[in-house]
């Protein structure tokens, strides 16, 4: 009897002693495990929503990696301006950017594509602006989109991690109404990319300023209009000095997204990788909620009558659709990427 006692005592005390040995294990590799401490930079200033959100993602990344993920976010231009935000990323100077494929057009062509060429994201059988994000992100994910993306940004030592919405884009503000293409001959509006041509053979004049500069230049008649996101009502004010809100040239959502610095992605164990992406996709969640809501704040001021909202005529709206055709055929003839790209978006709604 007394040699079984002792024996079960001795299971006991080597159980204790076992599980005690592998939680002082477990602790110490927690606390040894490697905290990387990365550094995003936006090509938005203060006031941009989706600069403002990056705060969430940022905190979605350190939770899903228990805190191995420590992400600063800087606004533009706090480490380097918008046109060095790029080559910085690949340099390393910093882990991430968040902006969109249209400012590095002239670098990877199919970003242009990516950000969403004019009437290339309208998708008329929504139910409502979640469900047309929706629709859009699945356009990305099972098209084969993401993964042409990923190889062009790839050859630029750059991992595409994700994507997010900006809402409503170009959201237009202007200085007096527009409601015909007569209205718009001569604007000078505030764009980037291909917006730039596409505003110019409608008659307008399309410039390219920062989005910090925009409000002055609008205020001192330097600029006519000017397009955004939502934002630029919300959280930069542009209706302060430019009131009318135009209607008629936004694709439901545009696109931007996170590249990531080739370097950092792989320096990154497979947990880590996916604590980020899916931090990403909690962003992406956070932008589509942000952007909904803020539409309808705007909304909200159109019925209070302290924004004024232009619809583009019937006649303005098929001259815009036939130059944005035009600018897709010479989109797609840049670069091989960008045709296969435009091939997916005219097979993705039906055009021939």
């Amino acid at each position: 009897m007394k040699k079984k006692n002792l024996f079960r005592l001795g299971s006991v005390t080597l159980v204790a002693t076992l599980i005690g040995f592998f939680s002082f294990i477990c602790l110490t590799s927690s606390a040894d495990a490697k905290v990387y401490r990365w550094k995003i930079q936006s090509g938005y200033p203060h006031g941009d929503l989706s600069f403002e959100l990056l705060k969430d993602f940022a905190a979605s990344a350190e939770k899903r990696s228990n805190g191995q993920l420590k992400i600063t976010v800087f606004a533009d231009p706090e480490i380097v301006p918008l046109e060095q935000l790029f080559d910085a990323t690949k340099r390393g100077t910093l882990d991430m950017l968040h902006a969109a494929g249209a400012f590095w057009g002239g670098i990877v062509p199919v970003g242009e594509v990516e950000f969403g060429i004019p009437y290339g994201f309208r998708v008329p059988e929504a139910k409502n602006f979640k469900d047309s994000a929706g629709i859009i992100r699945k356009f990305f994910f099972k098209s084969g989109f993401v993964d042409l993306l990923r190889e062009e940004y790839g050859k630029q030592k750059l991992y595409w991690l994700d994507m997010h919405t900006y809402g409503p884009v170009p959201f237009v503000v202007a200085t007096k109404p527009i409601k015909t293409c007569k209205d718009l001959k001569g604007v000078k509006i505030r764009d980037e990319g291909l917006y730039t041509n596409w505003h110019n053979m409608l008659g307008a004049r399309g410039t390219y300023i920062s989005g910090g500069e925009a409000y002055m230049a609008l205020k001192l008649g330097t600029l006519d209009a000017a397009q955004w996101d939502v934002s630029c009502i919300t959280g930069l004010k542009w209706h302060e000095v430019a009131p009318y809100w135009i209607r008629g040239e936004e694709n439901d959502h545009c696109i931007g997204h996170i590249l990531v610095n080739m370097k950092s992605w792989n320096a990154l164990p497979d947990n880590l990788k996916k604590a980020l992406k899916d931090a990403a996709k909690d962003y992406w969640d956070a932008t589509v909620k942000g952007y909904g809501a803020e539409i309808g704040i705007v909304e909200d001021m159109v019925k209070k009558g302290t924004l004024k909202e232009c619809q583009l005529d019937k006649d303005c709206i098929n001259k815009h659709a036939e130059a944005a055709h035009k600018l897709w055929n010479e989109v797609a003839g840049r670069d091989p990427a960008s045709a296969k790209a435009i091939q997916m978006i005219k097979r993705w709604r039906g055009i021939k």
